[in-house]
């Protein structure tokens, strides 16, 4: 007995010192400050705005997610991967800076004046309306401050400044928090749209003065000349990025169109509201995968050495998400009143669901993230594209069923054939 306590405790000794947990810790803060202000944010939105709302702000994310990743030329896990790489050769920084500038700008202006021209149409494809035209209009001139807010962060990551990271996070989602509910609460719907496509935006100048003492915030850095070679490195995580970007959202938009056009918008903000339950609590994970999980990889040169990294990130990660789980369940009733309004209640059925499907995700997510930090392109947007049509085929056939509960049926099922998957691809690294 005392051998075993012994060993338990140098377990949690060994654990304690990993860069992994120690990585969470400061993530911990982090999240719980976006977790708390989330909690607010949500309720105050939802009980504003209505499952109605909730549905339509739904697609003006999705949407807004695919021209967000467009606009920063879809490279910041590039950025992230070969900063990390090359962090001790200086020379070689300046030219993966230079080279991500250019195509950040490159890609913010044509999103950016794309949005200017078509921000009617783009409200009647998005919104199904064409009284939202202002809000695209707004998203086209403030764009380029959220690009530039991604790129700085990317760099932090790279950099594995981990404390300025956090801090940068923390503010952003305080100064977001009064953003969001100061509009909310002065227009209603109108302010949730406009605080969805700006609020990131604002978190620039933030993020800027943060670093501003930064050796890499030089303009030095970013004078180098264009270099083909970089341009070829980058723009393959463009093309993963750019796909998983444009993939998902629609996967998810034609889903939620389907539902508002044909059950109804009320019970689109249900399942949305799931979504954003899911990413609330999963926030704590998934954060800590681009600041800890992808430069670490992308170090990892050895077979045996990688597979020791994502066992020991397995058995770190699936405890904390098996209780998570558990206690959002049992507690799902509360957590609904909590976060939303009674309008919300029905949405009960969709828990179990979801939250299984999460589990599966999170598994599956610690495999696929090899895909991006070896820059395994080709593969990448194959499973992407192939798992966003089989939910999107899954989700009418399981909605066919069971309504509305079917799209939380399919998510499961789509992501236990990706867990799969990623097996199969990865089986050598795993197995052997």
């Amino acid at each position: 007995m005392h051998g075993l306590i012994h060993s338990f405790v140098s377990l949690f000794r060994r654990a304690a010192k990993a860069d992994i947990v120690k990585v969470f810790s400061l993530n911990a803060i982090s999240t719980l400050v976006r977790m708390l202000t989330g909690l607010v944010s949500v309720k105050i939105v939802a009980s504003v705005i209505g499952p109605g709302g909730v549905a339509l702000l739904g697609q003006l994310n999705n949407f807004s997610s695919i021209l967000l990743g467009m606009a920063n030329g879809g490279i910041n896990s590039g950025i992230t991967k070969y900063v990390a790489e090359y962090k001790e050769d200086e020379s070689e920084v300046k030219k993966l800076l230079s080279n991500a500038l250019r195509i950040t700008l490159f890609f913010t202006l044509i999103v950016s004046l794309g949005l200017i021209v078509l921000h009617n149409r783009l409200s009647q494809l998005v919104m199904l309306s064409d009284e939202y035209g202002y809000v695209f209009l707004i998203f086209g001139f403030t764009i380029f401050l959220y690009t530039l807010n991604t790129l700085l962060i990317s760099i932090l990551n790279g950099y594995k400044e981990f404390k300025k990271y956090v801090i940068v996070n923390i503010a952003g989602t305080i100064v977001g928090l009064f953003f969001t509910v100061g509009l909310v609460l002065s227009f209603g719907l109108k302010g949730a749209l406009i605080s969805a496509v700006t609020y990131q935006s604002v978190v620039f100048f933030i993020t800027l003065w943060i670093c501003r003492k930064a050796p890499w915030l030089s303009v030095s850095y970013y004078k180098g000349k264009l270099d083909r070679k970089i341009l070829r490195r980058f723009l393959s995580y463009s093309a993963m990025t750019l796909v998983s970007l444009s993939v998902v959202p629609v996967s998810q938009m034609s889903l939620r169109g389907y539902v508002i056009s044909n059950i109804s918008i009320t019970e689109a903000g249900w399942w949305e509201a799931m979504n954003r339950i899911s990413g609330m609590y999963l926030m704590v994970i998934t954060s800590s995968f681009s600041i800890y999980y992808l430069p670490r990889l992308s170090e990892i040169k050895e077979t045996a050495e990688l597979r020791h990294e994502i066992f020991k990130c397995y058995k770190v990660i699936i405890p904390m998400l098996l209780l998570g789980i558990t206690v959002i369940y049992l507690l799902r009733n509360v957590v609904i009143t909590i976060l939303f309004s009674p309008d919300f209640y029905p949405m009960e059925n969709l828990f179990i669901w979801q939250l299984l499907g999460d589990f599966f995700k999170i598994c599956s997510w610690l495999l696929a993230f090899l895909m991006i930090a070896k820059s395994m392109t080709k593969t990448y947007i194959v499973t992407e594209v192939l798992f966003s049509a089989s939910f999107v085929g899954l989700g009418f056939f399981f909605m066919s069923l069971n309504g509305v509960v079917g799209l939380t049926q399919a998510y499961l099922v789509n992501y236990v054939l990706y867990l799969i998957c990623m097996f199969l691809l990865f089986r050598r690294v795993i197995f052997i």
